[in-house]
């Protein structure tokens, strides 16, 4: 899935350094990274995208690319296994640049998923870097309201996306986490939003089913509306297939993004 992005008039690759790692509920934790060179970063709010760039295990430092354009991928593919960095895409769910900080959510998967041990062991001092790749919540002004869906994976976008938000917004989120205790008591949102917590709790059930599931059942407002949605491959897929045939909706005001395919690692 090629989503339509807005990129930063200009990228850096910017080299960091942990500042804190903060458990927020049992399947989540928020790592802050921080240092000089995010002045180099250019904030552009809502689902803004990094690649993350961290050390595998064992390896006793960071090997940042140096080109700050597309020929990155070339660079850190030659590179052997011993030297090459883990490379994931992650929301930056909050930049501060009086301090020189941001907030990367991680969504825990066990020791199984390279980011997600490197999330579990980050301590204060540890490499990181980050090369900006820009937003894809790009609603057209003509929608009424919005549709928000993600499950654990996307939960940071569509909360930093919040966060973004003009008061005036009038959206419908529906957000899959894996049990009750990851649920976020302290999200509001404009008052015209409408927050649908969807745990899962033990149901055994694949990451985004639930969250498909119950927005084909809902019923929802009339009008012309914007949908971003994320997740796990078959949540974006299915829920696009649904608005485009049972709803009538227009692919162009779709956003889908499949962060993840379930039973697949990312290449690296």
């Amino acid at each position: 899935m090629l989503p339509k992005v807005r990129l930063p008039e200009t990228r850096h690759m910017i080299t960091l350094e942990v500042v804190r790692n903060t458990r927020l509920s049992p399947h989540f934790t928020s790592v802050t990274l921080g240092g000089p060179e995010l002045e180099r970063l250019h904030p552009m709010g809502f689902d803004q995208t990094v690649r993350l760039f961290f050390p595998r295990e064992g390896q006793a430092g960071l090997r940042m690319p140096t080109l700050s354009n597309e020929a990155w991928m070339a660079q850190v593919l030659l590179l052997p296994k011993s030297r090459r960095p883990w490379v994931r895409n992650y929301t930056l769910r909050r930049v501060r640049p009086e301090v020189n900080e941001v907030d990367i959510e991680f969504a825990l998967h066990g020791t199984e998923s390279p980011a997600s041990a490197w999330a579990l062991r980050a301590r204060p001092g540890e490499p990181a870097g980050i090369f900006d790749m820009g937003i894809s919540y790009l609603p057209p002004a003509e929608a009424a309201w919005h549709l928000l869906v993600a499950d654990e994976s996307a939960l940071p976008a569509v909360l930093a996306i919040l966060d973004s938000a003009p008061d005036s917004l009038v959206a419908e989120v529906f957000l899959e986490v894996p049990e009750s205790a990851d649920i976020r008591g302290d999200v509001r949102g404009p008052a015209g939003v409408r927050i649908h917590w969807l745990p899962r709790d033990g149901a055994g059930t694949m990451p985004g089913q639930l969250a498909l599931e119950t927005v084909k059942r809902a019923v929802l407002p009339g009008g012309r509306f914007y949908t971003w949605v994320a997740g796990e491959s078959r949540l974006p897929t299915g829920l696009r297939r649904h608005l485009v045939n049972d709803r009538g909706t227009a692919k162009g005001d779709i956003a889908f993004l499949g962060y993840w395919r379930h039973g697949r690692s990312s290449p690296g």
